[in-house]
Formats: structure tokens, sequence, C-alpha cells
């Protein structure tokens, strides 16, 4: 039998895990708070057969419950300290609460979960495969009542089933995530084997792999451009077979053995015979690639061809004598320096330009000469020079007065034969240069700066009217992307693009382009009433300015700076409606009351006292209608301008309505109109006293159009998730069709005689749509002539930000 809260002392439980253990299990389920339909059916199948009005799916928490899945329940969450299902994962079998004004757990003598309450409560655990129970298969109903057998079994059999599901919704994520693993693994193995075959054929060095025998197993596209042999052709035969000369085979040979023996890194020199005949020198660096066990599987060389640098050298010594007279006449810098960076030579010119003799810089590290931020980067140099046997690129160095001088160098390693090898160097000062590049450079930062910051489009062009600059705002305007700036406007004919059509239609010459003729009359050109069309074919208002570019009395191109004017434009149409429709709407009234105040101060009517007080009522009426006027215009005024801030909250329509209907209980009653209301329940997220105003607006004009006698219907429900609709029906005249829309702009009536008859501003609407869309809902009407008219609005049931866990 099901467990009640009066046996639950007599019972045998069995030994309650740890807390911490369950809410491991808990989190080990990976539970989520998106729909899932298949769980959302099993607790509706479970209301239907206990025959209840609520029932969910709960997961215990440490500090509260919440649920999964609910159907009757108003709120998803609940504090566990008064939550039922505290008690149900404690056990091992169903747990009834058959009344809880009976149960001294719940004071107030019903079950809270949120704005309803309970009697009844049963719930079977649900427990997963290590036996631990995080949830609970619930029930809940607002009348007492026990589960029957049957009910029981029910029970039972679904928080199985639930929990069956859950386990599968986690076991088909981890294979999921198992098999997208394994997929990137087999994906990265395969891009690192091709990466490794793209390195090598890329790569500027040639790259050889010997096995331990000395065979080569791998030969890059290098080496096969220099030796003239393809891979086919040597992998599997030894170096000294198929590319080493015959007479240098034996040295080859004690090289490889010096390899194998495990003397790394080791650089090395030898000759290569390619195909053609010719013999190419080549410099090379090995080193071992070990396997798992950390023996050598392969051994992998790196070398450079340095056929040329050795030719060079020969030569070198042979012009040295002849070619010093032409270094020292040199307006650069030439000097040699050893791979430490020591000074070996320089010329005059170059010791002379940073304020030294020769003898005061030679044998001293050129670092000495350098500022200290520049002596790391001259450690990097050293490096390259060393690898690659040349390098390029600039140094600063320091004049013996202070001045930092730039100087670009390229320098090329020379191994000589008869003493060290040494860096042979030429350099020119570029100090100006650089300085010039860099003020240009911030010239040019600074300009882009400015046109990507404008706000205004902006277009330069040549003296033929091709497009040469245009700045991000341009393109926006006329509908091209920032990406296409370049590749479309960029070189295209500014006036067969953006200016080749009147208004009207018509063909504009570019004969007559204001722009282009800006050049020949060499004059700035203001254009304020004119079209730019667009990418997509549209055209909107511009005004702007064409200024020709001169440089030194030549013009060289047009600048065009222009502005979209559709906003300016509407909005003044738009003020001049304003002011036209206000001007109309205070005059009406205002000339009424000079009518009756003129009467009246005039003595006309001192025989008629009955006469003077209802020209007085008619003055009084119409100067309430100017504060109501003035008090919509300033009330829409804040809530367009952002000043009307909202303060939202947890709102149940069922009250407001009525705060709402008795705030116009007193004008209902003159009419005999009675109000009837939907069924309650429905929260909101909103400004509670937005929401009244909008509703009392409604509500004044159902009273306003019904019939002596009357009834107004007003009903909110949940339309969809996350929103709810509320419903305000009168059965008054109805409107026409083609006012469904409009009545909900700025001083619209049904019909026009309405605001002397029924007073009002016109603004009641516009305010209530004003207040929904700050909200994020929507506000319509619908209606039949004669059969009434039912106005509904939508509003949000949770914050936007809000999640539940």
């Amino acid at each position: 039998m099901p467990t009640t809260r009066f046996q639950r002392d007599s019972i045998a439980r069995p030994t309650v895990l740890p807390e911490e253990r369950r809410l491991q299990s808990l989190e080990r389920l990976e539970i989520n708070s998106l729909p899932e339909p298949a769980l959302d059916e099993m607790t509706q199948l479970v209301a239907q057969i206990c025959d209840t009005s609520a029932a969910a799916i709960s997961f215990v928490e440490r500090d509260r419950v919440w649920f999964k899945s609910r159907v009757g329940l108003p709120s998803r969450t609940m504090p566990r300290t008064e939550a039922p299902c505290d008690e149900t994962v404690l056990g091992d079998d169903i747990f009834q609460i058959p009344d809880a004004a009976n149960d001294g757990h719940y004071p107030n003598g019903y079950i809270p979960v949120g704005s309803e309450a309970y009697r009844f409560y049963a719930g079977a655990p649900l427990r997963t495969a290590d036996g631990q129970v995080v949830g609970t298969l619930c029930v809940f109903d607002e009348e007492p009542r026990r589960l029957n057998e049957m009910e029981a079994a029910t029970l039972r059999l679904m928080a199985r089933q639930v929990m069956t599901r859950l386990e599968l919704n986690l076991t088909t994520r981890m294979a999921d995530r198992d098999a997208r693993s394994r997929q990137r693994v087999e994906a990265a193995l395969t891009v690192e084997r091709n990466f490794v075959s793209a390195v090598l054929d890329t790569v500027g060095a040639l790259v050889v792999v010997l096995d331990t025998a000395g065979r080569i197993v791998r030969f890059n596209r290098i080496c096969e451009t220099i030796s003239g042999l393809s891979l086919s052709d040597v992998v599997g035969r030894a170096e000294w077979d198929t590319l080493v000369p015959p007479e240098d085979r034996e040295t080859n040979i004690a090289t490889y053995q010096q390899l194998r023996d495990g003397h790394f890194p080791f650089a090395y020199e030898n000759r290569w015979l390619t195909r053609d005949g010719s013999i190419r020198r080549i410099q090379w660096t090995a080193t071992a690639l070990p396997d798992a066990q950390g023996e050598v599987a392969f051994l992998i060389a790196t070398g450079i061809d340095v056929t040329l640098q050795r030719e060079a050298e020969l030569t070198l010594r042979e012009s040295e004598a002849r070619y010093r007279t032409l270094i020292e006449g040199s307006l650069g810098a030439v000097f040699t320096h050893a791979l430490d960076g020591t000074l070996i030579s320089i010329n005059t010119y170059g010791a002379e330009h940073l304020g030294y003799a020769i003898e005061e810089m030679t044998d001293r590290p050129l670092t000495e000469f350098m500022p200290r931020p520049q002596q790391r980067a001259f450690d990097d140099y050293l490096h390259v020079l060393a690898e690659t046997g040349e390098a390029q690129g600039t140094f600063e160095f320091s004049h013996r007065d202070g001045e930092v001088r730039v100087l670009a160098y390229r320098n090329r390693l020379i191994e000589a034969t008869t003493r060290e090898h040494y860096a042979l160097c030429f350099a020119v000062d570029i100090t100006e240069k650089v300085h010039a590049e860099e003020r240009l450079s911030a010239l040019t930062r600074q300009s882009n700066s400015i046109l990507d910051s404008v706000g205004d489009g902006i277009f330069g062009t040549d003296l033929n009217g091709i497009a040469t600059v245009c700045n991000p705002a341009a393109a926006q305007m006329l509908g091209y992307r920032t990406d296409e700036i370049e590749t479309v406007i960029l070189g295209q004919n500014l006036h067969a693009l953006t200016h080749h059509t009147h208004a009207d239609g018509s063909s504009y010459a570019e004969s007559d382009c204001p722009i282009i003729n800006s050049v020949h009359d060499s004059k700035t050109v203001r254009v304020s009433t004119d079209v730019f069309w667009r990418k997509n074919g549209t055209s909107f208002p511009v005004e702007y300015v064409a200024c020709p570019m001169v440089d030194n009395g030549s013009p060289t191109g047009i600048v065009v700076a222009f502005t979209d004017t559709t906003e300016r434009r509407a909005l003044d149409r738009m003020k001049d409606e304003f002011v036209s429709t206000v001007s109309h709407e205070l005059r009406t009234p205002l000339t009424s009351m000079r009518a009756s105040l003129g009467l009246i101060a005039s003595g006309a009517l001192k025989s008629r006292p009955e006469k003077a007080e209802q020209m007085l009522g008619i003055a009084i009426g119409n100067t309430d209608r100017l504060v109501n006027l003035v008090n919509d215009i300033l009330e829409l005024e804040r809530i367009g301008s952002g000043k009307a801030q909202l303060h939202s909250g947890d709102v149940h329509m069922y009250a407001l309505m009525h705060r709402a209907t008795d705030l116009l209980s007193g004008t209902a009653a003159k009419q005999n109109i009675r109000f009837t209301y939907g069924e309650p329940g429905v929260h909101v997220w909103a400004d509670s006293d937005r929401i009244l105003q909008m509703l009392t607006n409604l509500l004044s004009n159902a009273i306003k159009f019904s019939p002596n006698g009357g009834e107004i219907h007003m009903e909110a429900y949940y339309s969809a998730p996350g929103e709810a609709t509320i419903e305000v029906r009168d059965h008054g005249r109805g409107i026409p069709s083609d006012k469904l829309e409009l009545i909900f702009g700025r001083f619209q009536q049904v019909d026009a005689s309405d605001a002397r008859v029924m007073g009002g501003t016109g603004l009641g609407l516009a305010i209530c749509r004003s207040i929904v869309t700050q909200h994020g809902g929507r506000i319509w009407a619908e209606s039949e002539l004669g059969s009434g008219a039912r106005f509904l609005f939508t509003l949000p049931t949770e914050p936007s930000s809000h999640l539940h866990k």
C-alpha cells in the first residue's frame, strides 16, 4: 500500500544515503530546463489516470524543488522546505498527503505552489540505476483524497518510465559526444599527415629522411628540383649510391656512421651529383627521429644549397683589393663582423656617419653602438644569419651625440676557407625616410579614422568621375556592405553608379551633373534637393556638397559629402501634421470657451442664470478636455523619449482587472453597465501601474460605446510559451474594418463626431500601444459592425533574461 505522512514513522526504511551523493547523481543526469514532449505526455497521462488537477516531474536540489514537466501548476519552482517532494525522496515507495489540513507541516491547511493551494499530494520517487532518488513523479489536487491501487501502481510504473527516459537521454548524449570526439581525433590525424607532407614540400630547405641503414625514405620537392631526380628514383637506396660523386663515397659513408652513432645535432657539407652532371654543394644539419622506446628510428637532415656561396668565396679573395677602393668610396656603410657580432672592419663612411673613427669601432661588439632595446633583436639576427647564411632588415644605431640612426641592411655569411666565417654587410641610412613614412602613416591613419567615423557619406573621384575613396557611411547609405567598397564601388563611375536618374525616373545626363561640373567651374557646389540611387534600384533624397581637389593650382579630383535626408523630411511632415492636428484640437474647445465666456462677460445672460450656468458648464468641459489633451501629449512624449521607465514585477491580471473596474464603477453605473471576468490564475511580468492605465483607457472607451444596460467582458489566458493575452470585449456599435489599425494612431477616432459627442482626445489608444510596445508585446482590435469590439494585447509572463534551471 502507498504510505502516507501519518504512516511514515512506522514503516521500515532503507538507510538514507548522504545528501551529497544524491545531488551528484542528479548532476550526472545532465537534466536541463528545455521542454521535452515525451515527458510532458507522461505528466499529462498521470494527471488523467489519477484524476487530479495537477501533475509534475520534479527534481529536488539543495535549496529548491523545480519541475521539469508540469500540468496545471502555475510555478516552475518552489522552496524545498515547503515541498512534499522533499519527503518523497527519503522513502522507497509512494508518499501521500491525503489532506494537508490535517498535516502539522502545513499550518495554513494547504500546500502552496505559486499562486495555487492544494490539499492532496502523492509522489513516486525517481530512482537512478545506482539507487539514488533524485526527484519525483507527483500529482496535486485541491480536494483531499487517496490514491486507489490502480492509480498507485500507475504512478510507480510511470516513475520508472520517466527515469528510463532520462537515463536514455543521458546515454544518447554521451554516445554522441564519444562519436564526435573520435571524429575529431581522426580528422586531426589526417590533417597532421597532410600538414607534414605539405610542410616538407613547401619548406625552402632541402629535407632528406633516412632509415637506420642509410636508405632514403623521404625526399622533398626542393631536393628533386636541385638534384633533377624524383623520389621514386632514390627511395630505398643510399645517398652515396645515388647522389654523391664516386670520389666522395667513402667520406659520405663515414659521415653517416657518425650520425648513426648518435652525434646530434650534426652539421656537415657534401657534394651532390645532379642528373645533368653538375655538382652542387649542400650544407646539412642532421638529427635523429626516435621511436616510442627512445631508439633512433630515422635520421632527418635539412640543408641549403651553398654552391653559389662557395664560388663567391673563391672570387672574393681574388677581388678583395680591387673592391677595397670601391667600398671606401661608397656612400653606404660597408662592414664585416664575426659570428659573435664583433666588428671586424668598417669603411670610413660607415664609421664617420656614426661619429667615430674606424679604430674606435673595430674589435668591439656592434651592440655597444646600439640602443639597449635593439640588442635582443641583434641576437635574433645572428641566429638567422648562422642558420640561413643571409639576413636583411633594419637596425638602429646610436650616434656619438646620442641621436638614433636607422640603417637598412642586407648581410651575407661568408664561409672563408682560410679563416673563421664572417658576415659581409652593406647598410644605408634611411632615418629620414623612416621618419617621413611614420608621419605619412600617422596622417593616413588619422584620415582613415576621420572618414570611418564621419556619419555623412563621403566619396572621392578622379577628374573622370571614377570613385577613388568611399567611407563606410556612404557604402551603407547606398546599400553596399563594407567589404564591397574595394570590389564593387572603387573604380566605378560615380555618376553611373549613384546619380544616373532623376527622381521622376528620367535619365540624368552626366554633362548636366553638378558634381562633374564642379571641376570645370572650379567651385564648390551645394545641392539640397536631389536623389541618389541604391544598389537595389531604389532612390533616396540627399543633400550634398561637391568640392574640387586642387594641387598646385590644378584640379586632381572631386570630394563629395552627402547626407540622407529621408528621416529629416519625414520628421518635417510629421511635425506639420502634428502642429495642424493639435492646432485644430486646441482651436475647437478654445472657440467654444471664448463664445461661452463672452456671452457671460457681455451681461447678455444676466436675466437667464440657468443659461449662464450652462455656458459655464460648457467652458469647464472644454477646459477639462484641453487639460486631458495636454496631459496625453506629455504622456506620449515621456514614453517615446524613454523617460517613462518600467518597474516590472509579477502581476496577477485578475486582481488588476478588478482594480480597473473599481475605478470606473461610478461611470459604468450611470449607464447600468456590468462587468464580467474570465477564469483567474494568469500572471504576467509587467509594470502594474502602466497596465492599470491601459485597462482604464480600454474600459473607458468600452463604456462610452456600450448601450445602456450593456455588458463588458474581460479575461486573460496563456496564449504562447512566455506570453499571455488580455482581452476587453464590449457589445457596442463596433468598428469598421478599415479603421481597426487606424484608431491606434494619434488624434484618431472611429467617427470625427466622437470627440465632440463622447469626449476624449484621440490619444488614448496611441498611449496604450506605446505602453504595450515598451513591454515587448502587441495590441490589436477585432470587430464586426453592430456586434461590438474586442481589444486584445499581449504581455510577457516572465523577465526576458530569466531562465529556469
